[in-house]
């Protein structure tokens, strides 16, 4: 009988994990459409209104998803860093830069996941250490800074994932300004010299660039990088 208890109890338990779960993809999706445009947030309009965003980060406190369950595990932490950072910034808004604001990545924590964890380690430990082949998380984890790929607005979801992944890699590493050519000479962003090891796993950072575009650039390109812009991707 307690043995029949209990696997009512767990499967119960299961249950309400799976319902939070799928009311946070359902609910992030709507607010990134209420305040994303052209890849850039409305910062304003949340910090007047922010119950919605506080109501997203009360719901990520207590979602466990297993890295077994990859595409679910995946879009929850891509979803709530970048829900992280927009709280970073409501927090203290005004502010023209999350660089104005200390220890914004690696010191303010957020209680998520069922963790009390920076920014960073959203990034680092629950992402890139638990997949350590996926560097295409670097055009879709969002900084804040207008130096980072533009978010978009929209939730990625389990069932999209990949293609969401896919999509976004592609329009940033054939994004002109992202990847600037002249010549036999290429501009990289700066997240290409921060995370190099991510991106050279299995050739040299042109080839990993060059599998997501039309114009590949020559393999004997001089590489060099431009200055990140740390300017909050704040809608006028």
């Amino acid at each position: 009988m307690r043995i029949l208890t209990l696997l009512v109890f767990l499967l119960v338990l299961s249950t309400v994990k799976a319902q939070d779960l799928s009311t946070f993809f359902q609910e992030s999706d709507r607010f990134f459409e209420q305040y994303v445009s052209n890849g850039l947030i409305d910062y304003s309009a949340i910090a007047q209104e922010p119950d919605r965003l506080n109501a997203l980060m009360k719901l990520a406190k207590n979602i466990r998803v297993s890295p077994n369950e990859q595409a679910h595990y995946q879009a929850f932490w891509i979803n709530t860093y970048n829900l992280a950072v927009i709280k970073g910034i409501i927090t203290h808004y005004p502010v023209n830069s999350p660089l104005k604001v200390n220890g914004f990545f690696d010191t303010i924590t957020y209680d998520v996941g069922g963790k009390n964890i920076t920014l960073n380690d959203i990034e680092n430990k629950q992402l890139r250490a638990q997949f350590p082949e996926e560097a295409r998380f670097h055009f879709v984890l969002v900084c804040a800074g207008l130096g980072c790929p533009p978010i978009i607005n929209q939730a990625y979801l389990p069932d999209t994932l990949e293609s969401q992944l896919q999509t976004q890699t592609q329009l940033a590493l054939n994004d002109t300004e992202f990847i600037r050519t002249k010549g036999k000479r290429v501009q990289l962003s700066q997240i290409f010299e921060w995370y190099k090891e991510d991106f050279v796993r299995n050739g040299t950072v042109i080839q990993y660039i060059n599998r997501f575009r039309k114009n590949p650039i020559p393999e004997k390109a001089k590489v060099s990088y431009y200055p990140y812009d740390w300017t909050l991707n704040q809608q006028n």
